[in-house]
């Protein structure tokens, strides 16, 4: 049953050690109201002897939660003294598919790794945030060596959660029990806003979604692979799929992040999915895209020729263009163009990141503005289409032809 606040025996077959969840009271005895006209804020319904069963159906704020929130939820994952993982309660409802998704990418599952402070992803259109915290010996929770706080959303934003979950876990640090926590959370959602002397204030538009996109830096990413950047460029332009390595989660996510930034005239992180695993479901979503750029932080991924055109060993700083990918992407004359105004401004000292995007925006527009004269509209007068025979008879180097053919097929510009 999908509830406002769902405290119950999760199924599903548990993951390595991690043991199916179990409820740890608020207090000792207390029992947790989820009854019918049950107003998830107020917290006098959560304390001991409140004992209430049924439907949420009539709860107005439930009604408006559920409606208008339905892919965003918050859960809790703890670590005991005895490691083992429990996913001890979650807000609103979620699926056992994506809960086994966040154990694995919650770090409290790894044996001997390293504590990852806050990680994030997006998967089937849904971005998780995930920050983790070690518990001091003087925290009210018992038995707790570490926690996670997961939250989903719709939208690409994490200094955002970041932000938001650091608070969360403050709370959650000082009272041992998800009220305060889901309080503040309903408060984001309905208000955009929660406010706590102790733990902080958060304010949604304060984080805006343009800052988001333009917090990687592309002079970093220039810096280490100089004009092989145009290969990132061009892979991108064509929409190809692009898979990043690197043993640790950080630097494939903050390199990762930055790679939509080169077709900044799209402003499309959609196509980002930051944290990948080897795992079925994972993949069969990530290659339901026509085009991605997925991190990885087990080098197997680079023996899945099947998952990548281009694969950039971020380690060693190396860039593979897949055998059948060459075609497509066949360097020229353009490319070289293009690579030269990226390094350029790149090393340019007195230009920012934002200026660096600028002037690449500015050559993809020169592009699509040499692109336009070989395009007509298309029989139902819908879209524009490519001309082929128009484009042919230009004498465009064969490279420049190749890419800018790709490119149409990329734009869906050609005629089915």
């Amino acid at each position: 049953m999908a509830g406002v606040l769902e405290f119950r025996r999760l199924f599903g077959t548990p993951l390595g050690n991690v043991r199916e969840p179990v409820v740890r009271p608020f207090a000792p005895g207390a029992k947790i109201g989820v009854g019918k006209g049950w107003n998830p804020c107020h917290s006098s319904n959560l304390s001991n002897g409140s004992d209430h069963t049924g439907s949420l159906t009539h709860c107005a704020t439930g009604e408006l939660l559920i409606h208008n929130f339905l892919s965003d939820h918050l859960s809790t994952v703890e670590k005991d003294t005895n490691g083992e993982v429990l996913w001890v309660w979650c807000y609103p409802s979620t699926t056992a598919t994506l809960r086994n998704l966040l154990l694995r990418k919650c770090c409290l599952t790894d044996e001997n790794r390293l504590l990852h402070p806050f990680v994030y992803g997006q998967y089937r259109r849904t971005w998780f945030y995930i920050t983790t915290v070690e518990v001091p010996d003087a925290s009210v929770l018992k038995k707790v060596t570490h926690f996670s706080i997961v939250l989903t959303a719709k939208d690409f934003n994490p200094e955002k959660y970041a932000a938001f979950t650091r608070i969360l876990c403050r709370m959650y640090l000082k009272h041992g029990s998800p009220v305060k926590m889901m309080e503040s959370y309903i408060a984001v959602l309905t208000k955009g806003i929660c406010q706590s002397e102790e733990n902080g204030s958060f304010l949604s538009k304060d984080f805006d979604a343009r800052k988001a996109y333009l917090a990687g830096s592309i002079k970093d990413i220039v810096s280490q692979f100089g004009m092989e950047t145009v290969i990132l460029h061009t892979a991108l332009m064509l929409k190809k799929r692009i898979v990043v390595y690197h043993p640790k989660i950080e630097a494939v996510q903050e390199f990762t992040r930055t790679l939509p930034a080169l077709v900044w005239h799209r402003q499309d992180w959609t196509i980002l999915h930051s944290y990948v695993h080897l795992d079925a479901d994972e993949l069969e979503a990530l290659q339901m895209c026509p085009g991605y750029v997925a991190g990885f932080v087990d080098l197997e991924v680079s023996n899945r020729s099947d998952l990548y055109d281009v694969f950039v060993n971020l380690a060693d700083s190396e860039i593979t263009i897949a055998p059948l990918a060459k075609e497509a992407m066949t360097m020229g004359k353009l490319h070289k163009e293009i690579g030269q105004l990226i390094v350029q401004s790149a090393e340019d000292p007195e230009k920012s990141d934002s200026q660096v995007i600028q002037d690449i925006s500015l050559k993809t527009k020169e592009i699509f503005t040499n692109l336009a004269p070989f395009s007509e509209v298309s029989d139902d007068g819908e879209k524009r289409v490519l001309n082929y025979e128009a484009l042919k008879q230009r004498r465009f180097p064969p490279a420049t032809e190749n890419f800018l053919y790709h490119l149409a097929a990329a734009e869906q510009m050609l005629k089915i």
